[in-house]
């Protein structure tokens, strides 16, 4: 089992839920609103990455062993 499918499946549906608050805040004219959550975005967007660099570095100092 590789340690990467919580954290990162997280990090995906995190990601995807701020997206979908920004462009509704967006469309309903909050721009402050809309400009936070595209912030938060990058965010969760770069938590996702590291969860999947993590998992991948994990895995493979695994399979050295």
């Amino acid at each position: 089992d590789p340690p990467v499918p919580l954290p990162f499946s997280a990090g995906c549906l995190c990601t995807a839920g701020v997206l979908t608050y920004g462009l509704i805040s967006f469309k309903r004219g909050n721009t402050r609103r809309s400009q936070l959550m595209m912030r938060a975005r990058i965010l969760a967007q770069g938590f996702t990455f590291v969860a999947l660099l993590g998992g991948m570095v994990v895995t493979a100092m695994k399979s050295r062993k």
